[in-house]
C-alpha cells in the first residue's frame, strides 16, 4: 500500500480565522484593528465575513497576511412583533470569494431574500454563488436554533462550523460535533471549520472576549490568496480551540497521528466503536497509531487537550481513500 495524507505532507501551516464581524456591519473594530490584534497572536489570515456586505479589504494584504474576501448572509425566519427575535430561526452562511480579482472593488454581490421555510430557494442561492466563485459555509447550527430536520436538505456546501467562539460565550454552545456527524450520514461530502465571529464588543483582556479561541490551520504552499483558497477548497486544513496536529497519514493500513501534548486522541467514524488512545491520568500523548480497515465509512481524527479544548481534522471518506492508497502505491 502507498501513503494517503490527511494534511499534505508538504507546504506551510497558516493560522486563519474564518469568521469575522467589523464597524463595516454589527462588529466594534476597524479592519485595521483586527488586523493588528490577529497577527499579534500569530495569525496570517482573516476572512471579512461582515453582514450581507462584501468586502475585500485588499489594502491590508502584505507579506504577513492575507485577508479573503468574504460576507455573511442572513436569511432569519420572519415576525411581526419586536420582541420575537431570541426565539426565531435562522439561516447564516458565510461565502468566501476565491476569484475576488475579477470584480470591481464596490461591486454589489446579490444577497439573499428573506424566504426562511423555501429550501429550494436557500439552496438556488447557494448554487448561484457557487457559480460566482464562492465557498458556502453554513454557520452555528445550535445558536441559530436549527436541528436536523433544518439543515439535512442543505445542498451545495463547501463547509460548516464545528466551533464557534462567539456562540460558545453568548450560551456554552459553541461546539457542534453532532451537527457535523450528522450532515455526513446524509452523504454531504463537506469539510468543518472553527472560528471566532467575533464582534469584539468586549476588551482583549476581558474572559468574555470572542477573538482568538477558534481558528482552522491551513496548509498552504506559500501565502498567496490563489494558494490559500486552493488549499482551503480541497480541505487541506484542521479545525482547533488550541491543540495542534502536526502530521495524520495512512500507511500499510494504519493511520498514524502525531499531536501536541493531548489527553485524547479519537477516530470518529461513520457508525460505531471509534478508535482511541488515552493517555494515562495526569499524563499525555503526542502520538497515535491505528488500524484500518477501509470499512469506517467515514474517518476524521478528534483531539482534546488537558484544558479541554479541542480539534480535529475534516471526515475522509473511506472509499476515496482506499482508491487513493491503490493508486500510489
Amino acid at each position: 500500500m502507498g501513503t494517503f495524507y490527511l494534511l499534505p505532507k508538504e507546504g506551510t501551516f497558516y493560522k486563519a480565522n474564518l469568521h469575522c464581524h467589523t464597524v463595516v456591519s454589527d462588529g466594534d473594530l476597524t479592519p485595521e484593528q483586527v488586523k493588528e490584534a490577529y497577527m499579534g497572536q500569530g495569525y496570517s489570515i482573516v476572512a471579512f465575513t461582515d453582514h450581507n456586505k462584501y468586502c475585500k479589504h485588499e489594502e491590508l494584504n502584505d507579506e504577513g497576511f492575507l485577508s479573503i474576501a468574504a460576507y455573511e448572509a442572513n436569511i432569519d425566519q420572519f415576525s411581526p412583533h419586536e420582541d420575537a427575535w431570541p426565539n426565531l430561526k435562522v439561516y447564516h452562511f458565510n461565502f468566501y470569494d476565491k476569484y475576488p480579482e475579477r470584480r470591481e472593488k464596490e461591486e454589489k454581490i446579490p444577497m439573499p431574500l428573506r424566504r426562511y421555510n423555501d429550501i429550494e430557494y436557500i439552496n438556488g442561492y447557494i448554487d448561484l454563488m457557487k457559480t460566482e466563485g464562492f465557498l458556502a459555509c453554513y454557520n452555528h447550527p445550535y445558536w441559530s436554533l436549527q436541528n436536523y430536520e433544518d439543515y439535512k436538505d442543505l445542498r451545495g456546501l463547501w463547509g460548516m462550523e464545528i466551533y464557534n467562539h462567539g456562540c460558545e460565550h453568548d450560551g456554552l454552545y459553541g461546539f457542534n460535533p453532532q451537527s457535523y456527524d450528522e450532515m455526513l450520514r446524509t452523504g454531504q461530502r463537506i469539510f468543518t471549520v472553527a472560528t471566532d465571529d467575533n464582534h469584539n464588543r468586549e476588551p482583549f483582556d476581558s474572559p468574555l472576549c470572542d477573538s482568538f479561541g477558534g481558528f482552522v490551520m491551513v496548509k498552504a504552499g506559500s501565502l498567496d490568496y490563489s494558494a490559500v483558497m486552493e488549499a482551503l477548497e480541497k480541505g487541506d486544513f484542521y479545525f482547533s480551540m488550541g491543540p495542534e496536529i502536526k502530521e495524520a497519514y495512512i500507511r500499510d493500513n494504519k493511520l498514524v497521528v502525531k499531536t501536541s501534548p493531548v489527553e485524547k486522541i479519537f477516530v470518529i467514524q461513520e457508525g460505531r466503536d471509534c478508535y482511541k488512545k488515552l493517555a494515562p491520568i495526569g499524563e499525555c500523548i503526542t502520538e497515535a497509531e491505528f488500524e484500518i480497515t477501509g470499512r469506517e465509512g467515514y474517518i476524521r481524527v478528534e483531539i482534546r487537550d488537558g484544558k479541554g479544548l479541542y480539534a480535529g481534522t475534516n471526515a475522509f471518506w473511506m472509499d476515496k481513500v482506499m482508491s487513493a492508497l491503490a493508486e500510489s502505491e
